[in-house]
Order: C-alpha cells, then sequence, then structure tokens
C-alpha cells in the first residue's frame, strides 16, 4: 500500500484528485492539506510516499514548503502553467498535470509513479534538490526566503536580510530579528538574490548593500565591512573589488 497526501488550496482540484484515484486501491489517502504550513505537518506525521502538490498556495508556495522536507517523498505536481516549474517539472519531477486535467492524463501519472516506484527505488531527494534548483531560477522565488524554526515555519522578505554567512552544511540568514539556518548553499544565494542589493564580499559571507556604513582597512588585503547593526563582516580582496565597483568608489 502507498500512502499519499494531496496539497492544494482548491477543495475542487482535491476532490477531483481523490475521485481519479478511486480507481487505485493500492494507493491511500492519509490526509487533505489546505496550504503548505499543513502539508509540511502532515509529511512529517504520516511520511508518505506520494504527495500531490499545487505550486501556487497562499502562505508559502509548493516549492518553499518541499525545501523545508528533509526526506521528501515521490512528487507529482497539480498546478495550472508556470514557465519556470515546467522546465523544473520536465527535468525532475515524477510528472506534472496542468489544471483541468481529465482522467485519462491523471492515469499517466499514476501508471508512471507506480512502474518507477515498484521497478527500482528513484533517488528521490536528488531528483527534489535538482528540482528546486532549478526552479529557483523564477523571479518568484526571489522575492523571500522560507525557514524552519523547530516546528514553525518563518517568511522571511529579502529586504530585511541584513547578511548571509557559510554555516557548515547550511547558511545563516541574519536578520535584525535575530539568525536562521537554511539548507542552501552561498553559491545558491549568489545566483539566486539580486546583485544590485547583495553583493558577494567573501567565501563565506553575503551582504545587503544597503546596510553597509563603512569598510573599514583590516589584515593585509582584507577589509570590514561594518553594517548599520553593527556588525563586522569580513571582505576579501575579492569581495573588495566587487564592493568598490557596485559602490561605485
Amino acid at each position: 500500500m502507498k500512502r499519499a497526501l494531496i496539497i492544494d488550496d482548491e477543495p475542487l482540484a482535491r476532490m477531483v484528485v481523490l475521485e481519479y484515484l478511486q480507481a487505485y486501491p493500492q494507493i491511500e489517502v492519509m490526509q487533505e492539506c489546505n496550504d503548505g504550513f499543513e502539508g509540511l505537518k502532515a509529511i512529517q506525521q504520516y511520511q508518505p510516499d506520494l504527495i500531490f502538490l499545487d505550486v501556487q498556495m497562499p502562505k508559502i508556495n509548493g516549492f518553499e514548503m518541499l525545501e523545508l522536507v528533509e526526506n521528501p517523498p515521490a512528487v507529482i505536481f497539480t498546478t495550472a502553467f508556470d514557465e519556470y516549474a515546467i522546465k523544473a517539472f520536465e527535468a525532475h519531477a515524477v510528472d506534472y498535470l496542468l489544471k483541468p486535467f481529465n482522467k485519462d492524463r491523471f492515469n499517466k501519472a499514476i501508471d508512471k509513479y507506480l512502474s518507477t516506484s515498484n521497478s527500482e527505488p528513484a533517488p528521490v531527494k536528488k531528483h527534489t534538490e535538482d528540482l528546486l534548483e532549478t526552479a529557483s531560477h523564477s523571479p518568484a522565488q526571489h522575492e523571500r526566503i522560507v525557514v524552519k524554526t523547530g516546528t514553525k515555519v518563518k517568511i522571511i522578505p529579502v529586504q530585511d536580510v541584513l547578511y548571509l554567512a557559510a554555516d557548515d552544511d547550511y547558511v545563516s540568514v541574519y536578520t535584525a530579528e535575530g539568525s536562521y539556518l537554511k539548507n542552501k548553499t552561498m553559491n545558491f544565494f549568489e545566483q539566486t538574490l539580486d546583485p544590485k542589493y547583495f553583493v558577494r564580499v567573501h567565501r563565506s559571507y553575503i551582504i545587503a548593500i544597503q546596510q553597509i556604513t563603512r569598510i573599514d582597512p583590516y589584515e593585509k588585503d582584507a577589509h570590514l565591512a561594518i553594517l548599520k547593526s553593527g556588525a563586522k563582516v569580513p571582505v576579501s580582496k575579492t569581495g573588495y573589488v566587487k564592493l568598490k565597483q557596485v559602490l561605485g568608489i
């Protein structure tokens, strides 16, 4: 028996998936979820084999929710058209269903999932990581950073970010309220944050340009960026060149 979740803010869309799944007694729906918050809790509770996931949802979208799942299940997306999403789906998802979809198209997606999951266990986590990497190039993914703090989810608008620092396999996101760990790389943030507002000044640091109050000389060719918060961020020789270009000095 395969355990499944339906995560979609549209009741009608959830009802359609439920109805079509009646033809597949080997798939048991454990819960229907109205948004990504509910979906995240349900994934942690039930550890499903498969989720039907909408991308455009209130609070946090489907991609943001998946970023917070440590061991993601297989995913069949149910969504309206989005060019960045489609590119990500085609490369890395089990399948995707463009709304509105009919029973024949749904059956193809389920048959594809069942044949894949029964023949050999796919490296689901790697597929999901690759999918999120592709989806991250969507402009919609650049406006905020979603993090998990204990059992809670926090949404950080990028304008609230003071700086970011490498922290082992994570990145610490610093705001006026405190710091939060995000399971991403510095390269990821360097590529996705707007270079007009953020600059990577060191192998381990990215800072918000508007937070800089001054740049002080440090050891040898290094410098320190002093931020409005009082934080002192190391600036490498290469980072200093970048900063001068951005600041026009």
